[in-house]
């Protein structure tokens, strides 16, 4: 019998329909401008959502494109992003990848997980969160959410968020990849947690086999 992923995103999608996370709402609040996303994306690694969020504003006053980017000064880059996780680093990795989208792309963000991977500094999470929230585009980003909470609920055997995004490929519903990052992301962090979740207020509880779970509230 095949897992009842209509079932399981309609629930959360009722649950969290006003819910999500910051990349999501920089795109939504952008228009699904994949640069922005992409900047978003980098500087959410390690960052907490509503840092992130605060940074963003004040950097799209003065950045929104490649160009600007790649021609603004470092240090007032690094103290415009800071106190954001590794600062310095993300910023050097910025300026990087908007001088490659620049030179190898004429500008324009590739729409492809196989070109944005060729780009150093781009992982598989930020290529596949590219694609959907700036293109819109069929991809399945799996974070550390997305990793743990499909294996506790049993729809994926895994051991790292590359195999777990490989099979959710093959067994997740294409209509539903976009939305399962910006579902199981907010789910994650409110009541799916990684030590001791919400198991008593679950409206998916029934669906899932808690894997690995040694206490639950």
């Amino acid at each position: 019998m095949s897992f009842p992923f209509k079932e399981m995103i309609d629930i959360l999608k009722n649950t969290f329909k006003d819910n999500v996370p910051v990349v999501t709402k920089i795109s939504r609040k952008e228009n699904r401008n994949p640069y922005l996303v992409l900047v978003a994306t980098l500087l959410s690694l390690r960052t907490k959502d509503e840092l992130t969020e605060k940074i963003m504003e004040k950097l799209t006053k003065e950045i929104r494109t490649p160009e600007e980017m790649a021609s603004f000064p470092i240090k007032r880059l690094q103290e415009l992003i800071y106190p954001v996780g590794f600062y310095r680093n993300k910023s050097a990795v910025l300026k990087d990848v908007s001088r490659i989208i620049i030179d190898a792309y004429d500008g324009k963000v590739p729409d492809s997980i196989d070109e944005l991977l060729k780009i150093k500094g781009i992982g598989r999470k930020t290529a596949n969160l590219v694609i959907t929230e700036g293109y819109n585009k069929p991809g399945i980003c799996v974070d550390t959410h997305v990793h743990r909470i499909s294996n506790r609920i049993g729809i994926v055997n895994t051991k790292n968020p590359n195999q777990t995004e490989e099979v959710l490929r093959k067994v997740l519903p294409k209509k539903y990849w976009i939305i399962y990052n910006t579902l199981f992301v907010t789910f994650g962090k409110n009541i799916c947690k990684p030590i001791s979740p919400h198991c008593s207020i679950c409206l998916i509880s029934h669906l899932c086999n808690k894997s690995g779970i040694l206490k639950c509230r």
